[in-house]
């Protein structure tokens, strides 16, 4: 058997496990929390510009808004089980930084931050080649957190990377990234003695703006050359070390999405349970058509389809 059968294998893996791993902890979190007052749901449903609109616009912001949060963890968690099945991942960097060093790179940052005039200029990798050799004044050591540090013991190189799930980042974020990225740069390529396989990344686990099409986000721009960027598929594609990681990521979690699909409709039931109970009762299951054109056309929430259906199925 091949090594890219086997890999495929783990990755596939490494993916069901979240997901059936996400899904159980879902369950046991919410469920337990669907009757009391300060669980992670019902906490979220005060917002009175939010609940003015209904129930049911009340609940699934709330929930969408949780889920959102919660699938990133999810999400940045396994990307790290998948990289270690090819990389050594480390989750942080330390070691010595030199005054030189962290002055050029608060001078190079502002020299981005200004997008107009004479000092105004547009990030490339180019910017702070070299700054390994920036160290006659006195130096100090630091400790970095990373979301990624891989180092490829094939190839020797070594990646930090910083993920946002969605990449949507402001002006002072942005740069503080930025500066992180860099800052970890030099405390690496002092340990190693060179820059010659050091790579800085920023990265996100989909394109905002659509699988293959161009990334606009203007603030990551305003500081991160393109060479720097990881947009979904490219990142998917290096955690995994294959050409097609995204497209075994993306086909393993659709294959396991019913798995969170059928926790979601179980704390919605159990959310909504009088509801369900006595519309479910007062129609026979056999007239299940008539549930659905009855639910549809007395709310316009599309989902009630799929929570009778679960209602009658469980």
């Amino acid at each position: 058997m091949s090594n890219n059968v086997n890999k495929e294998r783990a990755i596939r893996a490494v993916i069901r496990q979240a997901m059936e791993a996400y899904a159980s902890a879902f369950s046991d979190r919410h469920l337990s929390e669907v009757n009391d007052e300060d669980g992670t749901i019902n906490m979220k449903i005060h917002n009175v510009f939010i609940s003015a609109l209904g129930a049911d616009i009340q609940y699934y912001s709330a929930l969408a808004r949780s889920l959102d949060s919660s699938l990133g963890n999810m999400l940045e968690k396994m990307a790290i089980n998948i990289a270690s099945l090819n990389y050594e991942v480390s989750q942080h960097v330390e070691g010595v930084i030199y005054q030189e060093q962290t002055d050029f790179i608060a001078e190079l940052l502002e020299s981005y931050k200004n997008t107009r005039g004479d000092n105004h200029k547009k990030p490339t990798v180019s910017d702070y080649t070299g700054i390994s050799k920036m160290k006659h004044l006195a130096g100090h050591s630091k400790r970095h957190e990373s979301d990624y540090y891989l180092k490829d013991p094939e190839t020797g190189m070594h990646y930090l990377i910083e993920l946002k799930i969605g990449g949507d980042l402001d002006n002072k974020k942005a740069r503080s990234e930025k500066e992180a990225l860099l800052e970890q740069y030099c405390i690496l390529a002092n340990s190693l003695g060179s820059e010659d396989h050091i790579k800085i990344c920023f990265a996100t686990a989909y394109n905002r703006y659509g699988e293959g099409r161009p990334w606009t986000q203007g603030r990551v721009l305003q500081f991160f050359a393109e060479d720097e960027l990881l947009i979904s598929s490219n990142f998917w594609n290096l955690v995994c070390k294959s050409k097609k990681g995204y497209e075994i990521v993306i086909d393993e979690y659709k294959k396991n999405a019913h798995l969170i699909n059928e926790t979601l409709l179980s704390w919605l039931f159990d959310l909504r349970k009088d509801d369900f109970n006595a519309l479910i009762n007062s129609v026979s299951h056999k007239n299940y058509k008539r549930i659905k054109e009855h639910m549809c056309s007395s709310t316009p929430n599309f989902i009630w389809h799929s929570q009778i259906s679960y209602a009658l199925n469980n």
